[in-house]
């Protein structure tokens, strides 16, 4: 294994593939010759050239109805969308003809397309380039959605996200592209709809992905090493297909559960996820499920503001403190 950052994994990762298979290219804003807001795609214009690596006009519906027709005639088209903020105006190339051409024409013809796009907040970019809209994707049947918390998840589902045959949404976070961690050599991938189990522990089970996965199991480690508290951390890693089973069993062992996400609360991945344990592990649970989100509000610009409506550490300490068993609160 090596160490690497986030995003200098998701680079090796995309240029492996292209050198792999002729049919992946690259298409988004300045991703060649400005080699990209967050320089994932460095390089890779000199390397592939121009009809590989595509800048496209700001014009996010005009080039996610390229990738989906490219992708139909059997290329397969990687997206770069600056943010998910941007990705509102490709709505309709996402939800109503990527995601539904293969059901619609009968199977006759499939859609292996990615749209890499990052989100989140904590960065100053205010209420319209701070959202976490994950949710409304991973609503939509035909579409899968991922998201890595690590740069080992990163490289494993971005290589199968590409050789998939369905489109992906590969959901990336602004605060995770610096971030290290070991990554293995060869050829691995990570299967959709298979959460990882980031830490172990009996006494209660908190359910994350993204940053707030890796939020979490330092939140975990810490509270064990402070106060004994055993802490569980399922990262689901993928929100479509979800993986219910590693969720359900978690929960039936601890019998306690705390959902974290970045996003904001109602109607959100958590809302999903609580309902599931509802349904399948009622009567395993010892407490409410406590869930943990952002507060309801556009993220404001001021850096005091933004992080007062931001979830994190400290709430998430909270809720645990609040549901853990007696015995072991102080």
């Amino acid at each position: 294994m090596a160490e690497m950052t986030f995003r200098q994994t998701l680079h090796d990762t995309l240029r492996d593939e292209m050198l792999r298979d002729k049919d992946v290219f690259l298409l988004g804003e300045e991703i060649g010759i400005f080699e990209g807001s967050y320089k994932i795609t460095a390089g890779l214009l000199k390397e592939f050239g121009s009809k590989r690596v595509l800048d496209t006009p700001i014009a996010e519906n005009g080039f996610v109805g390229m990738a989906v027709g490219a992708a139909m005639l059997g290329l397969r088209p990687v997206v770069e969308i600056m943010t998910i903020n941007f990705i509102l105006l490709a709505i309709d190339e996402i939800v109503n003809h990527a995601a539904k051409i293969h059901y619609m024409f009968g199977g006759q013809t499939a859609v292996p397309m990615v749209i890499r796009t990052p989100g989140g907040g904590g960065q100053q970019l205010s209420a319209t380039h701070s959202q976490n809209l994950e949710v409304w994707f991973a609503h939509v049947p035909g579409l899968k959605v991922v998201a890595p918390s690590t740069p080992e998840d990163a490289r494993g589902l971005l290589r199968t996200s590409i050789r998939d045959n369905n489109p992906v949404l590969f959901l990336e976070n602004l605060a995770l592209y610096n971030t290290k961690g070991n990554v293995p050599e060869g050829d691995y991938t990570v299967p959709f709809g298979k959460a990882r189990i980031a830490k172990e522990g009996h006494d209660l089970t908190v359910i994350s992905y993204s940053r707030m996965a890796s939020i979490a199991v330092e939140v975990a480690t810490r509270m064990e090493q402070e106060s004994g508290l055993s802490i569980e951390v399922v990262d689901l890693r993928s929100l479509r297909p979800l993986d219910t089973e590693t969720i359900v069993k978690s929960v039936q062992k601890t019998n306690r559960a705390v959902i974290f996400e970045e996003d904001w609360r109602t109607y959100g991945v958590g809302a999903e996820i609580a309902a599931t344990l509802q349904e399948e592990a009622f009567d395993y649970l010892d407490a409410p499920i406590k869930r943990v989100a952002s507060i309801e509000v556009p993220l404001p610009y001021s850096k005091p503001l933004e992080l007062a409506a931001l979830t994190g550490a400290k709430q998430l300490i909270e809720a645990i403190n609040e549901l853990a068993p007696r015995r072991k609160r102080r």
